[in-house]
């Protein structure tokens, strides 16, 4: 059976929390930014496009972003901030479509098919969208439109900062053999490296395997790639995005080698963990209990139970009884909790379908 081709934008802001700040101190406009902590235990949550020149990352540790750029300055992050700005940007996505799936509070994909404006143009949408962006808030923003998801989220990334990329259905195939294996969304870095050794350089190389092999190299992920690489991603975009897991974790400014002190820590994390969880209205069985060492080597130790829970007092009888597990092998940098197999998760019957592109279509 073949589906109708969708009309898919990706929008992506630019450097958003950094931008943000930007924005609201001019004083910084222009400069090296980085949102997030800038001592030992810090790390970057976002940078400035002027940061990034000196190979600031989002991720990297404090310590590592001010040695790549000594002129670096940092900014507390004001997610309250954030939430109002995105919140502004929703708001007009809903202008144009109901079909709308927030990937973070600061990217979105868009099902304009069917639109509010009746304007049968995808690329024209987005141009407007990003126009007023700009002019209701300040800020930049970049734009992916394509036939499916996964290429309107790869076309995005092709023109940033405020650039727009449109892909149009007989352009798909083309584009997505020449496209660097690096590039495809979901191709991480040491899958890149596992591709590389295998001649897999681009979208080229990797259509000529067939779903046998890669299925045998890469596992599920196989198929994945087999069907995207020809343009194939039969996910549709979903307003409400069923929550897998909610968590909270935390970086100490010393180590912690005392389980004791763990513990007291876990409690100010759990009692975090369940406003967030009352908030949403979210409960769910299986706790698992994230510990960074000091070498930042990660442990994860998880806990199904029987029942669904939310309240603090009972996510601690299983986190204390997750570190007793095993003695802590290093001092401890980072512990964290999260819940999952949540009672909002619904079992899906995989879609089976497969579309053929098709080369007439108005964008």
């Amino acid at each position: 059976m073949e589906l109708p081709l969708r009309k898919i934008i990706h929008v992506d802001m630019d450097a958003f929390y950094a931008s943000v700040e930007q924005l609201d101190n001019p004083e910084l406009r222009g400069k090296p930014v980085a949102v997030g902590g800038g001592s030992a235990r810090g790390v970057v949550s976002a940078a400035s496009y002027e940061a990034r020149k000196f190979g600031v990352r989002s991720a990297m540790s404090g310590y590592l972003a001010k040695k790549r750029c000594p002129e670096l300055i940092f900014v507390k992050p004001r997610f309250d901030r954030y939430r109002e700005i995105s919140q502004r940007i929703r708001n007009i996505f809903l202008d144009y479509t109901d079909l709308v799936e927030p990937l973070s509070l600061d990217e979105a994909y868009l099902d304009v098919t069917k639109n509010k404006k009746g304007n049968p143009s995808a690329s024209l949408i987005a141009q407007e969208i990003r126009k007023r962006i700009f002019e209701e808030t300040g800020l930049t923003a970049s734009a992916g439109v394509s036939i499916n998801k996964f290429i309107a989220k790869v076309a995005s990334d092709y023109n940033k900062p405020n650039g727009q990329k449109t892909v149009n259905p007989d352009e798909v195939l083309d584009f997505l053999e020449n496209l660097p294996i690096s590039k495809f969304y979901g191709v991480g870095k040491v899958t890149t490296e596992k591709m590389y050794q295998l001649g897999i350089f681009t979208g080229k190389e990797l259509k000529e395997k067939s779903v046998e092999y890669l299925t045998e190299h890469f596992g599920k992920s196989g198929a994945y790639y087999y069907h995207v690489v020809r343009g194939i991603h039969n996910s549709e975009v979903k307003p409400d995005r069923i929550v897998k897991s909610v968590g909270t974790e935390h970086t100490f400014f010393e180590n912690l080698v005392s389980e004791v002190f763990m513990l007291e820590k876990l409690d100010d994390i759990a009692k975090e963990l369940d406003r967030r969880l009352h908030k949403k209205k979210i409960a769910g069985k299986t706790i698992t209990l994230k510990i960074k060492y000091s070498d930042f080597t990660v442990q994860t130790r998880s806990k199904t139970l029987p029942y669904f829970v939310a309240d603090r007092s009972l996510i601690m009888e299983t986190v204390k009884e997750l570190l007793y597990q095993e003695k802590p092998k290093d001092s401890v940098r980072l512990l964290g909790i999260s819940l999952a197999n949540l009672n909002t998760d619904v079992k899906e019957g995989e879609k089976k379908t497969v579309v053929a592109v098709q080369l007439k279509f108005d964008f």
